[in-house]
């Protein structure tokens, strides 16, 4: 460590889904002082838009950017001062984001939403990572660079996502010209919140590359833009392409106006933006390769550096220092894994279940996982796919839908809730095999995250991956990486790696496949890759002519 004040500390600002947290960390030995959490006041726009009322379409997930700052005027003041700590030692601040998160802005930042003419527009609104009404634009994108051959396409595993930036872009040409034409800046929210910490607009590599199709220093080319339409053909010089920062660095100084925000001394470092997933592997020292992190809790993350550079298939990408300067960075994912389990509590648990639950001051939840935890395995008679909120990994088609075969009379709701949580850990195990298979060789899982707390969840996925669970040792992983990040843009450490080293917290090989358990669910995995290949590599199309009656019943 370079900065020899011993009282130096850093923030780190996770903005996660429904709220942004704020951790004050010590950057000596990565001790937590502080921390503090704000929930945005708009939450997730998924039903109707702010103001107006108009009703939102399927599959769409907006949401609001003043809430973004709002983070950074409460959760930031609160964090420090729980923290004990003087304002005057912070040396740095860094950021972690949702993505493929995306704000539409003027070319000076402004959110369009903010303007007059466009605040009742959709398209003028931050488009979530989870919106995924763009699926027939990655459609087009898919076909043609498959149609081209594209060198780019199998870095992404073969399909790009409808979560990125090149499908929501090309969503918002052709749904709103007016709102695209106006859009100066298409900005991932990771950039944008930076931008306003530091006045400077810098492309995070970690997002560029992932999300953003760009590889070997370059984005789709123009041609192949206006083969798509005409009209987007300008879309990366006129609107995406800025200046690329490297993880680590330093975007720039702490401006006034953030500094009043914040109650942090102006000037300090300010890193580079990242996403929530890819900063956690840092903070678990998960930065060799063969370490994959499973950031899980609403949807699940996986991340992991590799010393070779392999064609996965489905996987979300792979990006030469996409986590760790020197090593390719691979990324795969599940859409939905705590919000699958959030729907069937919130929809399927009858109410006598929740008053036991209150009886014994339980959660539901807890009091589901407490009922599963008492059966064997295969006991309920039921397997699942997880796709309540489409597949990200391997098959990337986020029109796909849930399944739970085997249920009778009998099934109870604990049932299924143990069938949706081996569903989710089959996803995983999926995600590994192709891995392997594809050469890039997974050692160890582990696991951050919420759903860390959950003993039941994490056995399980022990079991089905056969792999031994490590878990990061602090509640707040993706803060924690930021801010290991912010100490190494303010120069307290030389890279990520010795910042992950002396800051960085895991504990090894907590939970241990149980072998009896393991050859049980490879006989389950075997019928849920049957039931993954039926329905998701069209054997049935059932799933997407579903979503097509659907788009036109609620278009009547």
């Amino acid at each position: 460590m370079s900065d020899n004040n011993d009282d130096a500390v850093v923030v780190g600002v996770d903005y996660g889904t429904l709220s942004g947290r704020a951790v004050v960390v010590r950057v000596s030995d990565g001790a937590e002082l502080g921390s503090a959490v704000h929930a945005y006041t708009h939450g997730v726009v998924d039903r109707e838009l702010p103001g107006t009322g108009e009703r939102l379409p399927p599959d769409w997930a907006l949401q609001v950017p003043s809430d973004y700052i709002d983070v950074l005027k409460t959760a930031v003041p609160q964090a420090v001062a729980e923290a004990g700590v003087d304002p005057a030692n912070v040396i740095g601040i860094a950021t972690d984001f949702t993505a493929c998160t995306m704000v539409p802005t003027r070319a000076d930042g402004t959110p369009l939403n903010e303007l007059p003419q466009f605040a009742g527009r959709k398209h003028a609104y931050v488009k979530l990572w989870k919106h995924h009404a763009a699926q027939p634009h990655a459609d087009r994108i898919n076909t043609l660079a498959a149609e081209r051959g594209e060198s780019w396409l199998p870095r992404y595993g073969g399909l790009i996502s409808s979560e990125w930036e090149f499908a929501k872009g090309l969503q918002l040409l052709e749904e709103d010209p007016e709102v695209y034409a106006a859009t100066e800046r298409w900005v991932e929210a990771a950039d944008w919140i930076v931008w306003q910490l530091s006045g400077s607009y810098v492309r995070n590599a970690c997002t560029a590359g992932y999300k953003g199709i760009r590889q070997d220093g370059g984005y789709p080319s123009r041609e192949f833009l206006a083969a798509l339409n005409p009209e987007f053909a300008g879309f990366v010089e006129d609107k995406l392409d800025q200046p690329i920062g490297q993880l680590g660095d330093r975007a720039g100084g702490l401006t006034a106006q953030a500094a009043q925000w914040t109650g942090l001394p102006e000037g300090i470092a300010v890193a580079v933006g990242n996403v929530d997933a890819h900063v956690t592997a840092p903070a678990a020292q998960a930065v060799e390769p063969g370490q994959m992190v499973a950031i899980m809790g609403t949807s699940t993350c996986h991340v992991m550096n590799g010393d070779v550079l392999r064609e996965v298939p489905g996987m979300c990408g792979v990006v030469d220092g996409g986590i760790i300067a020197g090593l390719q960075g691979y990324e795969a994912g599940q859409s939905g894994v705590g919000d699958v389990f959030g729907w069937f509590v919130d929809t399927s648990v009858p109410a006598s279940y929740a008053a036991e639950a209150a009886q014994r001051g339980q959660s539901v939840h807890d009091y589901l996982t407490e009922l599963a935890a008492a059966q064997q395995v295969g006991e309920h008679g039921l397997i699942a796919l997880d796709w309540q909120s489409g597949n990200r990994s391997v098959l990337v088609d986020h029109e796909l839908s849930g399944v739970v075969v085997g249920q009778t009379l009998a099934t109870k709701p604990e049932d299924v809730y143990r069938a949706l949580i081996e569903a989710t850990a089959f996803g995983t195990r999926t995600i590994i095999d192709t891995f392997n298979a594809s050469g890039v060789e997974v050692t160890e899982l582990i696991i951050a995250g919420g759903l860390l707390k959950n003993r039941l969840i994490m056995q399980i996925y022990a079991d089905v991956t056969g792999l031994p669970l490590s878990v990061i040792g602090s509640e707040q992983g993706p803060a924690l990486g930021s801010a290991i990040h912010a100490a190494v843009a303010a120069g307290a450490y030389p890279d990520v790696r010795a910042g992950a080293a002396a800051m960085g917290n895991v504990e090894r090989g907590v939970y241990q496949p149980d072998p009896d358990n393991a050859k049980a669910y490879d006989a389950l995995y075997a019928e849920y890759v049957t039931l993954h290949d039926y329905f998701g590599r069209g054997g049935n199309d059932v799933m997407h002519r579903l979503r097509a009656i659907k788009r036109a019943a609620v278009t009547r």
